[in-house]
């Protein structure tokens, strides 16, 4: 008979088969009991590590209503001995360069390290990490990152630009706020600073300035609060922003490459999103005020009568007490200052202080999400929901098909409009200014 820590709540299969359907950060539970990387708080990884340098980046907990980003932070090169005497208050030789940084003011990030270079010594480590088991055949510690904070230590809200993200949490806990893919407007985009993988947004999302960006008050945040050996989902070009709650946290993520490309019925169903969401912006549609009945199962797919329209079989992802979907925290407040919690789960030592613009509110440590007007709010304890079927409203339109993309790609206005592009560019004249009409 099995041990009980070995029984896991899905196949290695049916992780890859729900990963392929989810539209949506979620969390695993019960998937990691058997892991040994779950030892590896950052005393265990002290003792593994012994003298080698780590590099920390440091910022200062102070509240400025901007992000801040890595290039503005500083660094220092400590071993984990260091970092951890200075986490309890100790000086002297015993924190060695963060001698210079009181810790009441400052938080420090050993982040993005990549185990196979942190361990290059030790590569029986790389075993302790078993992504195989949600599918990936051979991938280990060796494809995986490290992070290692104090409370307050966070990186800004970001999304990156290819793959997903696989996120286990093995010590203290860490706030992930999440936002849509559709919320790229209203997170004002940057690539300054620069990153090849990532796009930042302008605002500080705990603490926004409403002046300056505006349309921050219509995102939709999804929060969870990751518990250690959970396993957070975060699909691809999800925005998010993530911060350590406890003074030590430790987490490990791995970013799966997205292979192949998307079916065809998934690529004319972004289509019509695409037109969708056009439309509605010019008509000056609210997203909670859309009255014209379209159907979305769980994973946020369109359903035509009992079909999706992004694959020829449905499929229920199996949300219950293994798997949960992070919700949106959506309500209408009338007050754009509404109030966010800093925790999902709140004690006598955890007190809401964070303003974020959004519609949210926390009642008794379940949250209240809503994510239509004039329907009763769904209790959701952690940001999770064990129960994601909730429907929202579209309005209908008239669906571009196939043969509709075909007529107007092989259009003779639009033949000519791209010759002329093409042939622009490889003599080097390009225009200045886009055509204003095709």
């Amino acid at each position: 008979m099995a041990a009980p820590d070995s029984v896991k709540p899905f196949s290695s299969e049916e992780v890859q088969r729900i990963l392929h359907h989810l539209q949506q950060p979620a969390v695993f539970m019960n998937m990691t009991r058997d892991w040994p990387v779950l030892h590896w708080t950052a005393e265990h990884l002290s003792g593994c590590l012994g003298d080698k340098l780590v590099r920390f980046r440091l910022g200062r907990k102070e509240e400025t209503n901007t992000p801040l980003f890595e290039t503005q932070c500083s660094y220092v090169e400590a071993t984990l001995a260091h970092f951890l005497s200075w986490t309890r208050g100790q000086a002297g030789t015993h924190v060695g360069p963060f001698l210079e940084y009181p810790k009441s003011e400052y938080w420090a990030y050993a982040d993005y390290k990549y185990i196979a270079m942190l361990f290059q010594d030790q590569p029986s480590m790389f075993e302790d990490v078993k992504w195989s088991e949600f599918g990936f055949d051979g991938r280990n510690g060796r494809e995986s990152t490290l992070w290692i904070g104090t409370e307050g230590a966070n990186t800004p809200c970001h999304l990156d630009s290819y793959g997903c993200n696989l996120v286990l949490q093995v010590q203290g806990r860490k706030r992930w706020h999440l936002f849509p893919p559709d919320d790229t407007v209203n997170l004002y985009p940057t690539r300054i600073p620069y990153e090849e993988s990532s796009v930042f947004s302008q605002v500080d999302v705990l603490h926004p300035d409403l002046r300056r960006f505006p349309a921050f008050q219509a995102v939709r945040p999804h929060i969870v609060t990751l518990q250690p050996g959970q396993v957070l989902y975060v699909p691809r070009h999800w925005w998010h922003y993530v911060e350590s709650v406890d003074p030590i946290t430790v987490s490990v993520n791995s970013w799966i490459e997205l292979e192949g490309v998307p079916s065809h019925h998934e690529n004319m169903q972004y289509v019509n999103l695409a037109v969708r969401a056009s439309a509605q912006r010019q008509r000056g549609l609210c997203h909670s005020r859309l009255t014209r009945p379209v159907k979305r199962d769980s994973r946020g797919q369109i359903r035509t009568g009992s079909d999706l329209v992004g694959g020829s079989v449905p499929f229920s992802v199996p949300f219950g007490r293994h798997l949960a979907a992070v919700r949106c925290q959506q309500e209408d407040l009338p007050d754009a200052r509404a109030v966010m919690t800093k925790g999902v789960e709140v004690s006598s030592d955890t007190a809401p202080r964070t303003e974020l613009a959004s519609a949210a509110r926390l009642h008794q440590g379940r949250h209240e999400c809503s994510l239509t007007q004039g329907r009763p709010p769904c209790d959701c304890a952690d940001g999770l929901s064990e129960d994601s079927k909730g429907d929202y409203e579209e309005p209908i339109h008239t669906r571009i098909t196939t043969n509709d993309l075909l007529d107007c790609l092989v259009h003779p206005d639009v033949i000519a409009h791209v010759t002329k592009l093409l042939v622009e560019r490889h003599t080097g004249s390009h225009r200045t200014t886009p055509p204003s009409s095709l």
